[in-house]
């Protein structure tokens, strides 16, 4: 199903309560905007909360403000206007609160998923798929408003939800399908039977969760999607000057306001509700506030009286989306890994990830983002993400592994972990970057309660196990009700003297192995709680160790898709590695790749992706791909090439790329210079034909004897450019044509004798015009532009060279080996009746018939087969490429199949197809051939499609395969022919049109 076209984003809020983060986490929106998965036009801007706690309505509004304000100041106003919205789609994310299994918050916590179709490659987080469901699904098709979506539960919404804004005003939330027992944690939504929100009920009574339910016993739950019309909006934006409401923004703080709490959903939408009134509003209080004294219930009573007074008159509907889902992501490290894991499914989840023993992964895991050397054995409903680990590593089920490098596998070996939720971190110390390392239960609570656990046993166990005491975790003033997790001093942060790894944690599974040294160590160690670790945490440095291990991990998936010749495009990653500022590696990698290979099919698609790096870093600028490429700075790489040279022609190429990447023009240029150095490697895959081309010495002909040879042009019918180096040697082509006389005659022919003059005579044009072009060579210098295809005579000085007639790198001159080996040289006419360019395979047809009238001119008889790979071996030598299927339509008789196999030497083998009798003549009957008068350069167009093939584009590569399958249907098809025309079985048929001869 096509996917509806995007929203056309405005402006994309992301509120954050780090203020230190701010910076990290605006790149990751422009980040998202170079990925193609936000409009370039949209304003991106991430938004500090006024306050840590103004709650997720007090930073709706403050983002509905700096959204005003930008638009305010982009249009030339001097002061805030809420006429900007009128024509604005804006959309609001907030991060939420900290989550204790990623330290960039649910936001950036990454999934199991991967989109094939992305235009550039990226590990996908939480916040990824909520922009594509806002942008693609729920989006489109709404008014200008503001859209509020939180990012701390998991969403799916179908590709149409059925959402219709006919008549719509006021305000919508979405509400995604749950149990009633869910519903019991969460908030329900009831409704009327028009749709108008009569109710929001957070952790409601069975009856007041019975009272939502729909027909299908399921509830609508509140999903933390909301919409605000424009008219809404303006409500809304115009409270942010009227106290106490002016302390939920940036300007009301600034202003000395005191910051005030606000939710989304229990206070800024409930007041429109239908069914709540005005008394009952005032005295609630949204449960992300939690309990306060008396001056907190009047403060927070005025924001509410002030928010009645804008918003009531305001519509609330819902919008229910039955086929979708909702999962909040809750601290429970058990519902955290259900939601990363496949449990039933047969084997690992595996994403942007390398992994070299995979039989050692448990069934139901996941494994996102990660580098695993040697075994590393993974239990069944474990997760491992950002961690490059050498085993032997035993990790067992129901495990959480994350940030863990090289330098901490080794404290893995010999462990056997379960249940457990084991973390790496950055932080910054009093400005001094470190590591830290946190190790939980899989089953211990986040919540502060007394009565909680630590790797999954209660306190007192705990103490009893490991010698730790209760005084070494909390202050002796600490209340018990907040002795829990959440203040316990558990983290070493800082030793004495040395650094920290796992193995400061890890001791803790098996104290008595460890003695009392290790108990020793993590005393001596500075040690946080997981609440004063939170604002040390350095998200910067975790994004950028996220990113640099996503290439690495890329870099080795980059060699090994091209060195086992997998059809996988690698454009996404280039694409990663060039808007991430780093494809210096990815160049270093491709040039070992092709230094490296043993064949020049690898390295000459290496080269190919060079060429997309270098393409892709003019960002559309400095010109067409497409181009010369003999500048004369690049010819000493070429030569190396040339040789057979590789390594020494990549390295040669790699120098001489260093001075091109100052600016796109030149990066343009070097690029077609990589494609050029990637043609003398297709050349010389395809000059492996020569292998099957063979002569046999026949009587020479005497002077004067002319030899003819007359070939029809040929048709293709299907399976055309799979034919194509290097498609023809890496995929296997297969081509059905037919060799069709015009008008009655052979269009293309050509004749050759000897003359007694060491010399050779060419001739282009018709037999018996006295106008066709002569050219008369008399020295080898004569011959030096037989690799230039738009030189006079080009094609019939390379026939010369390629039937070993004249070696042009002898020392002997023409004159010289013509007179040693034939006496005397040769005059080669060459005519063609069809216009130039009509795409009937004249010019390959032609090289044939030169090539068999100069061979047995020469005194050499060349079969059929031979003679196809020698016009393979000819166009190399000429530069202009091709395939085989012209050559095969047009010297092989009636109705044929080739056939390539993926492998080189490249070796063309060709099938006749033997049809029902009076086929032909009923094809014959419906056979016009219409010329238009427009020409194409198949050079041009075989650019394109060789790019497209390197780059291994996905539909390119579908239909490269599809090509050669509808082939083979199309050559059953043939030999049945039409219903009308099938014969019973046994009874013979007509063997095609008139054959291709080649006459004396």
């Amino acid at each position: 199903m096509e996917q509806p076209k995007g929203v056309d984003w405005t402006v994309i809020i992301l509120t954050c309560q780090y203020k230190d983060s701010v910076q990290v986490f605006q790149r990751e929106l422009e980040l998202r905007q170079k990925r193609e998965q936000i409009p370039p036009r949209t304003l991106l801007l991430a938004v500090e909360d006024p306050e840590t706690r103004v709650g997720s309505g007090g930073a709706t509004l403050n983002a509905l403000l700096v959204a005003a304000e930008h638009l305010s100041a982009r249009a030339g106003f001097t002061v805030v206007t809420s006429d900007v919205l009128h024509s604005a789609w804006i959309l609001i994310l907030h991060m939420g609160r900290d989550f204790p299994f990623d330290d960039c918050g649910r936001a950036f916590t990454c999934l199991p998923v991967e989109n094939p179709q992305a235009p550039v490659e990226a590990v996908v987080c939480n916040l990824d798929c909520l922009l594509d469901i806002m942008s693609h699904r729920l989006g489109p098709g709404s008014p200008p408003g503001v859209w509020v979506c939180s990012t701390d539960m998991l969403l799916s919404v179908p590709p149409n939800p059925g959402i219709s804004w006919d008549g719509f005003r006021g305000a919508r939330v979405i509400a995604l399908p749950g149990s009633t027992v869910y519903a019991q944690n969460h908030g329900v939504y009831l409704t009327d039977s028009q749709g108008f929100v009569l109710d929001i009920y957070y952790q409601g009574t069975e009856a007041e969760i019975q009272r939502c339910a729909r027909p299908d016993g399921r509830v609508p739950l509140v999903s933390g999607v909301a919409f605000f019309s424009v008219e809404t909006a303006e409500h809304l934006l115009a409270t942010h000057v009227s106290p106490p409401l002016d302390a939920c923004t940036y300007m009301g703080l600034d202003s000395g306001a005191r910051p005030v709490q606000l939710s989304l959903f229990f206070d800024i939408l409930l007041c429109m509700a239908r069914n709540v009134n005005r008394e009952d509003f005032l005295e609630g209080r949204p449960p992300e506030m939690g309990q306060g004294g008396a001056d907190v219930a009047g403060y927070l009573q005025g924001a509410r009286a002030k928010l009645w007074r804008e918003l009531r008159d305001q519509p609330l509907t819902m919008a229910y989306v039955p086929d979708g889902s909702y999962s909040y992501m809750t601290n429970s490290a058990s519902e955290f890994l259900r939601s990363l894991t496949f449990p039933g499914a047969p084997r690992a989840h595996i994403v942007h990830s390398q992994v070299e023993e995979l039989q050692l992964l448990g069934a139901g895991s996941s494994v996102v983002s990660c580098l695993l050397e040697g075994p590393v054995q993974l239990g069944p409903g474990s997760v491992l993400q950002h961690c490059h680990l050498r085993g032997p590593i035993q990790i067992g089920a129901g495990c959480f592994v994350s940030g863990l490098d090289m330098a901490q596998s080794e404290a893995l070996h010999g462990l056997e972990l379960h249940d457990l939720v084991l973390r790496g971190h950055h932080v910054r110390l009093h400005g001094t970057p470190s590591r830290a390392f946190t190790l939980v239960g899989r089953l211990d609570s986040w919540e502060r309660q007394r009565t909680g656990t630590y790797l999954n046993m209660s306190w007192s166990e705990f103490f009893q196990k490991t010698g730790i005491q209760d005084w070494d975790l909390w202050d002796p003033d600490t209340p018990p009700a907040e002795r829990c997790l959440l203040s316990a001093r558990l983290f070493p942060v800082l030793h004495p003297s040395r650094a920290l790894g796992p193995r400061d944690m890890l001791w803790m599974l098996d104290p008595l192995e460890n003695g009392g040294e290790a108990l020793r160590a993590w005393r001596a160690s500075w040690r946080l709680s997981w609440e004063q670790l939170q604002p040390c945490l350095d998200r910067a440095a975790t994004l950028a160790s996220r990113r640099d291990l996503f290439f690495r991990q890329a870099l080795r998936k980059a060699r090994h898709v091209l060195e086992a010749r997998q059809d996988l495009s690698l454009r996404p990653l280039i694409q990663a590695a060039v808007h991430e500022g780093c494809p210096g590696p990815l160049l270093a990698t491709l040039d070992q790749v092709a230094a490296d290979a043993g064949d020049p099919g690898v390295a000459a698609r290496a080269l190919a992706c060079v060429a997309d790096v270098l393409g892709c870093m003019a960002e559309g600028q400095g010109g067409l791909r497409s181009g010369p490429a003999a500048n004369p700075e690049w010819m000493r790489p070429f030569s190396y090439l040339e040789c057979g040279d590789l390594a020494g022609g990549v390295e040669a190429l790699a120098q001489e790329r260093d001075k091109w990447l100052s600016r796109p023009a030149l990066l343009v240029r070097a690029a077609r210079h990589y494609e050029g150095a990637g043609q003398i490697l297709i050349r010389q895959a395809v000059m492996s034909a020569q292998h099957f081309v063979s002569t046999e010495p026949v009587e020479l002909p005497a002077p004067g004897q002319w030899v003819v040879a007359e070939c029809p042009a040929r048709v293709d019918f299907s399976g055309g450019w799979s034919d194509t180096p290097p498609l023809a040697y890496e995929l296997g082509g297969a081509v059905l044509g037919l060799a069709v006389r015009v008008d009655g005659r052979r269009p293309i022919g050509a004749r050759a004798r000897r003359i007694l003059e060491p010399e050779l005579w060419l001739a282009l044009g018709p037999q018996q015009d006295q106008m066709a072009m002569k050219i008369v060579c008399r020295s080898l210098d004569d011959l030096q532009d037989y690799c230039q295809p738009h030189a006079p005579g080009a094609l019939l000085k390379v026939a010369f060279i390629c039937a070993g007639i004249v070696d042009v790198r002898s020392k002997l001159s023409l004159s010289e080996q013509l007179l040693r080996t034939f006496g005397g040289g040769f005059e080669l006419h060459t005519w063609s009746e069809l216009p130039h360019g009509s795409g009937l395979g004249t010019s390959s047809i032609l090289a044939g018939a030169a090539l068999a009238a100069l061979q047995r001119a020469a005194g050499r008889a060349v079969g059929t087969e031979a003679l196809i790979h020698a016009v393979l071996h000819l166009e190399q030598l000429l530069t202009t490429g091709g395939g085989w299927q012209d050559q095969v339509g047009g010297l092989i008789p009636g109705i044929k199949v080739g056939r390539s196999r993926a492998q080189l030497p490249l070796k063309v083998e060709v099938e006749e197809i033997t049809v029902p009798e009076g086929f032909v003549q009923k094809l014959n009957d419906h056979l016009l051939l219409v010329y238009t008068g427009k020409t194409r350069l198949a050079r041009n167009l075989l650019q394109d499609v060789l790019r497209s093939w390197y780059a291994r584009l996905p539909a390119v590569v579908q239909n490269a395969h599809s090509l050669v399958r509808q082939t083979e249907k199309c050559a059953e098809a043939f030999r049945q022919g039409p219903r009308e025309l099938q014969r019973p079985p046994g009874r013979s048929g007509h063997s095609g049109p008139e054959p291709a001869a080649a006459e004396e």
